[in-house]
């Protein structure tokens, strides 16, 4: 106990659809023997609940790519993982527009009504409302926690990621990421996940602050692990 008790802890930030899960999956599964003490958290846990001066990870991705794994993992209600039934916002959004990319679309809808009603679903939606200041509060208090960063790691290069955050946490080199799409908690591959142009420039203005915060992040990871 007396051990645990004297590891520096590193606190898990899980931001909604970035990777988290497998990430979890495998450092709870293979990395207990770690010289860190490890705390992992729901999405409700924002950088505000760690307390200043303990080291934090956190994982981003691309808003648009974000955007579509977090339609139809809310579309499925997070089965078969998870039973997180909709809301009567979410039920209404998903009665109106059965994919991600006629969500998009209506967005810039010459129809008046249409264009409301997908504005509304874009902020009914849970994870697709969320915007990455949810967890991070605002550029001011981000920026007077970067010395507390451990890592930050990009969900499209996690693979690679992980293996330079076990090497930094002292995981084994058998540990991995979990191959199952159920313990990853990753949306099924046969899914519609097509955007086309008009839906792409769309969610790059509804998700300009997002992709400011990732240019900010990658700037840090890069000054933090030159």
């Amino acid at each position: 106990m007396e051990e645990q008790q004297d590891k520096q802890i590193v606190h898990f930030l899980h931001v909604g659809k970035t990777g988290g899960s497998a990430i979890k999956h495998a450092i709870k599964n293979n990395c207990m023997e770690s010289a860190y003490k490890f705390r992992f958290y729901p999405h409700g846990v924002v950088l505000r609940d760690i307390p200043e001066g303990e080291k934090f990870v956190f994982i981003l991705r691309d808003p648009v790519a974000r955007f579509v794994s977090g339609f139809y993992s809310r579309q499925r209600q997070g089965k078969p993982r998870y039973n997180i039934p909709w809301r009567p916002g979410e039920r209404k959004a998903f009665e109106l527009f059965n994919t991600p990319n006629q969500l998009a679309n209506a967005l810039s809808s010459w129809n008046l009504d249409k264009r409301k009603k997908a504005c509304m679903a874009m902020k009914r939606i849970t994870h697709v409302k969320d915007s990455y200041w949810k967890w991070f509060e605002n550029e001011d208090y981000f920026n007077s926690r970067v010395p507390d960063i451990f890592f930050i790691a990009f969900q499209e290069q996690l693979a690679d990621d992980f293996e330079i955050l076990k090497h930094m946490l002292g995981c084994p080199a058998s540990a991995a990421l979990p191959g199952d799409d159920i313990k990853a908690h990753r949306n099924p591959g046969n899914l519609d996940t097509t955007l086309d142009e008009k839906a792409i420039k769309n969610l790059k203005g509804w998700y300009k602050d997002d992709y400011g915060f990732m240019r900010m992040s990658r700037e840090i990871r890069n000054k933090i692990h030159a």
